[in-house]
């Protein structure tokens, strides 16, 4: 039986590992052991922080319509209450949108809030 060696496999493996640890510092990007835990944390972090950015997005938007909320003399609560009895189906993100960037139609929605309640 002819004798296999696993160098080209072995060395593709090790690059491909190299190449994900580029931006570590010290050994964690040099040596194989280190690099290889590295990259698999950080693809476990990569992971995690796809679910988490966009919890922390809708923290933001509600902040953002709180704030403007309360600059028409409602609650973020209160305001959501209303648009939904109101029957208007705007999502946070664009809500968020309108109170940074667009002051009046926010305080148009915020009025209209306030009258459904």
């Amino acid at each position: 039986m002819p004798r296999v060696t696993s160098s080209v496999t072995r060395l593709k493996r090790k690059k491909k590992i190299m190449r994900a640890s580029k931006g570590a510092r010290g050994g964690r990007k040099n040596l194989l052991k280190s690099a290889k835990e590295t990259v698999e944390k950080g693809l476990t972090y990569a992971y995690r922080d796809r679910r988490l950015r966009k919890r922390d997005f809708r923290r933001l938007w509600i902040a953002r319509i709180n704030a403007g909320a309360r600059l028409n003399d409602t609650t973020y609560s209160r305001m959501m209450c209303g648009l939904k009895n109101a029957g208007v189906e705007i999502n946070r993100k664009v809500l968020a949108d309108l109170a940074v960037s667009d002051a009046a139609a926010f305080s148009e929605l915020a009025e209209l809030a306030k009258k459904s309640l």
